[in-house]
């Protein structure tokens, strides 16, 4: 059973009467073939939210932790987690990064759409941190377009520490498609900076938040 397909008919209706969203730009997301979207982090919930609102279906990395058994809390999170197309990978080292990098790779050489939060974790203070390098990675080794994509609001339906989210009105808006190619002869860590710096960019220009010039080093564990 494609658990997805069935969970998301279900689940958008309970969005759009929760969170009373509203969408700007969703026709910038191709409707076909690889697409990366690039999204601010504000809450636990956004991983939830930008799938439910892009007009397909989308992936995301999540812990590996929220896709084991447990009590009826846990099976919540992990029948959502499946239910929106997450891919559960570990946490932690250099080679579990690059591990979740091919992933998403996989995703993209099979035409999904792959979401990703390049300031890695939760802003707890609003404003928009330096992306980390994995989603100017991604661009550059699949050559797929990125879409920046801002939420707004998150941060009130389900602060952190929040166990669960509380209606609240969200904002979700999408950007043009940018493309990016690796320079001839051209460094790749300098050209994986470059492309990121310029998706922050785009984040930031259509979020409105203050920009941080430095990397969010807190922890994404805790709802």
């Amino acid at each position: 059973m494609d658990l997805a397909a069935a969970l998301r008919p279900a689940l958008l209706p309970v969005t759009k009467i929760a969170f009373l969203p509203e969408v700007h730009g969703a026709h910038h997301v191709p409707r076909r073939g690889p697409v990366i979207l690039a999204a601010n982090h504000l809450s636990f919930v956004d991983s939830f939210l930008i799938p439910l609102m892009t007009p397909r279906r989308v992936s995301f990395l999540a812990k590996q932790e929220y896709f084991e058994s447990g009590g009826p809390r846990r099976w919540l999170t992990r029948t959502l987690m499946t239910g929106i197309d997450a891919i559960p990978v570990r946490r932690g080292d250099h080679r579990a990064a690059h591990e979740a990098l091919e992933a998403a790779l996989r995703v993209l050489k099979d035409g999904g759409a792959f979401g990703i939060h390049p300031e890695g974790s939760r802003s707890r203070d609003g404003r928009l941190y330096r992306g980390r390098t994995g989603v100017g990675w991604l661009a550059l080794a699949s050559g797929s377009p990125v879409v920046p994509v801002a939420i707004l609001g998150t941060e009130r339906v389900q602060p952190v520490g929040a166990r669960f989210p509380r209606p609240g009105r969200v904002v979700v808006r999408f950007g043009e498609p940018m493309s990016f190619t690796l320079p001839p002869n051209g460094r790749q860590a300098t050209a994986r900076r470059a492309a990121t710096d310029e998706i922050m960019t785009a984040i930031a220009g259509l979020s409105g938040q203050p920009v941080a010039d430095c990397y969010n080093e807190f922890s994404s564990g805790a709802p």
